[in-house]
């Protein structure tokens, strides 16, 4: 197998695929519908097939993959053509807009045997990674709490609101720590810049064995905050995503009862590092070596489903 990939969507994320994959050696072709863009980019790789219609790469018995990185209206269609013709497809989030036709596309990929991932890239971000690693090991105790701070002063956009265009990300890696679909789920939210498009939103989740979480999303803050932090029964986890050094901490601290009596177990603070990989890199890499049908255990079509649903739920409360 060639582990050929061919990007679908030329635009402002589909660039960032189309450099990683040629820096990894295995960009196969490209489609864009705009002859401006696919010219400019046929000239900067010349030894790259490019095509202005999908049509045209899926007959290509040379590329094994596509990555879809086109509108989220389109990925619907998009990954159904992929998938009918046997290829393996990573779509970017949102998998799709609506829970129908996500099932759908989770159904017939199965129907093909072939793979869906979707672009949840902080599941590769070597942080969430470690996070992962010291949760089942038992490094926090019992996992309690998490919650996610996603806040910044734009990008605005009008075509969706804040949570989902932020809170993807969040849910896809509460559904990856907790390793489970939330029992109850709450959502409230404010629109000022724009009637009906929310700006700022807090939704809370309730998962199976006690584990609550909150994520809050904002598009008008003053300040940028990526923050994580993981509450656990002997210990305490934050990672800032959004400061210079990108520091994640463990932290030995808890509460325990003594005697009814609730007393703070203040310890020390440990800097956890992680290797400083592109997540995007990893993501790419990830989906090259599952093109031989193996089965994903990050990212694939349940877990996309999952956060589909949850994200359609928690829309439906902000609209109510």
């Amino acid at each position: 197998m060639s582990n050929n990939i061919c990007v679908v969507g030329a635009g402002c994320w589909g660039k960032h695929h189309i450099r990683t994959l040629n820096e990894l050696g295995l960009l196969g072709g490209i489609v864009e519908s705009d002859s401006t863009v696919l010219k400019r980019f046929s000239d900067q790789y010349p030894e790259v097939d490019t095509y202005d219609n999908i049509d045209y790469a899926l007959q290509n018995e040379k590329i094994d993959g596509f990555t879809v990185a086109t509108p989220a209206e389109t990925h619907y269609g998009i990954a159904k053509e992929i998938i009918q013709s046997g290829k393996h497809v990573l779509v970017e989030k949102p998998l799709t807009l609506n829970i129908e036709d996500a099932t759908k596309l989770v159904d017939l990929a199965r129907t093909h045997n072939v793979n869906i991932m979707v672009g949840h890239v902080l599941l590769f971000h070597p942080a969430i990674q470690k996070i992962k690693k010291l949760i089942d090991d038992g490094r926090i105790g019992k996992l309690q709490y998490i919650y996610s701070n996603r806040l910044n002063l734009g990008q605005v956009r009008t075509e969706e609101n804040v949570f989902w265009s932020l809170a993807p990300h969040d849910i896809a890696i509460f559904q990856y720590f907790t390793d489970s679909y939330p029992e109850t789920i709450k959502a409230n939210g404010v629109s000022f810049i724009q009637e009906k498009i929310h700006d700022s939103t807090i939704t809370q989740l309730k998962y199976p064995h006690g584990i609550e979480a909150h994520i809050f999303v904002s598009w008008l803050h003053p300040f940028k905050e990526h923050r994580l932090v993981v509450i656990g029964s002997e210990a305490m986890i934050s990672f800032e995503d959004s400061t210079r050094k990108n520091p994640l901490k463990l932290y030995s601290k808890k509460i325990m009862m003594d005697k009814g009596i609730p007393e703070k177990i203040d310890g020390p603070v440990e800097e956890i590092e992680y290797e400083k990989k592109m997540p995007l890199t990893e993501e790419l890499f990830y989906f090259s070596q599952h093109l031989d049908g193996s089965a994903l255990e990050i990212a694939n079509a349940q877990h996309a489903l999952e956060v589909t649903k949850i994200l359609v739920e928690a829309s439906n409360q902000l609209e109510a």
